[in-house]
């Protein structure tokens, strides 16, 4: 008897180091807060989810992510301003509604920037998407990575075949003077709408379509309202994964190295579960009866060309387009 008292006493004073040590690890483990505007079924949000488990992996707990989906903490433009002041730690955002904050960003609202997906992957994989990583440290904000968010396109509520049937359409745009330009030279009355309000304006007709990814389009549940779903691909913007700088940069270089290759990985991971999302919302699009329609898009190119013109008086960009283009 008194050698079982003494083992299980034993085991006992184990368990409570043992306890101990895991709650001193917990105590000291950094906890970066991460919120974004998306839902918690989206494709980019699982990747982020995948990079969280990737970064406690690597660290060995010493670092973890807490993530805050379906805008808990704030519009996309409100925790870019959080993250500014280090209220919040991460977010991912529209590079749409980057170019408010870093003038670079705007190349990416150029329709038809990209010839594929393929061309856009190249770019950003490589120095051009590096040099526009760094772009925001300017503004107190680092770039980590770019996922992808497919190409937008035009949803609404009466059938497009070409530019002309968008004149007088009132289309919902994000907060983005490239979107507003080129919905207005699309012919397009462009209005800015937060993504959640976004439903209850096309339901009450406060505007008769929007643009964007597919994925977007039908886990949003628009395709209830918008029967025309028009592939003319106008433009691709990638989402952008951003921590804010000062917090970056009391990070060590070990704990930089975690989060970058997390971050790196994660991108590999939403590419592949991208596409297959964009692969089941055109089924089930399809099968909730809307029309999906391959206009020329040639015409949608044409009317949009002084874009570039003006985008080109600047040195800088125009040095970046060229650069783009030539990749």
């Amino acid at each position: 008897m008194r050698y079982e008292y003494t083992y299980i006493k034993g085991l006992l004073a184990l368990t409570l180091i043992v306890l101990s040590a895991s709650c001193r690890q917990n105590e000291t483990a950094k906890v970066i807060k991460l919120g974004h505007g998306l839902d918690a079924s989206h494709p980019v949000h699982k990747a982020m989810m995948f990079m969280s488990d990737r970064l406690e992996e690597k660290s060995g707990g010493k670092m973890s992510i807490k993530i805050y989906p379906s805008q808990q903490l704030g519009t996309e433009r409100e925790l870019l301003e959080l993250l500014q002041i280090g209220s919040v730690g991460m977010t991912k955002v529209s590079v749409g509604v980057m170019e408010n904050f870093v003038p670079d960003h705007k190349l990416f609202g150029l329709p038809f920037l990209f010839r594929d997906k393929a061309h856009s992957h190249k770019v950003l994989d490589g120095k051009i998407g590096q040099q526009l990583l760094d772009a925001s440290l300017g503004v107190r904000l680092k770039g980590l990575a770019f996922y992808d968010a497919g190409s937008r396109s035009f949803y609404t509520k009466t059938p497009v075949n070409s530019p002309e049937d968008l004149r007088g359409l009132k289309l919902r745009v994000m907060e983005s003077q490239t979107a507003i330009d080129m919905v207005k030279g699309l012919g397009g009355s462009p209005t800015p709408i937060s993504w959640g309000e976004l439903y209850t304006a096309l339901q009450q007709g406060i505007v008769d379509g929007a643009e964007n990814n597919l994925p977007s389009f039908y886990l949003s549940y628009h395709y209830e309202v918008c029967k025309y779903y028009i592939v003319d691909e106008h433009t691709t913007l990638p989402d952008l994964l951003l921590i804010g700088r000062t917090l970056w940069e009391s990070l060590s270089d070990q704990e930089k190295q975690w989060l970058g290759e997390a971050a790196k990985e994660s991108v590999i991971y939403e590419r592949k579960i991208w596409q297959e999302a964009e692969d089941e919302a055109l089924q089930e699009i399809k099968k909730a009866g809307v029309e999906v329609i391959y206009p020329d898009k040639e015409p949608f190119r044409e009317k949009v060309e002084p874009m570039y013109e003006i985008f080109k008086q600047d040195p800088h960009l125009k040095e970046l387009i060229e650069a783009i283009q030539a990749q």
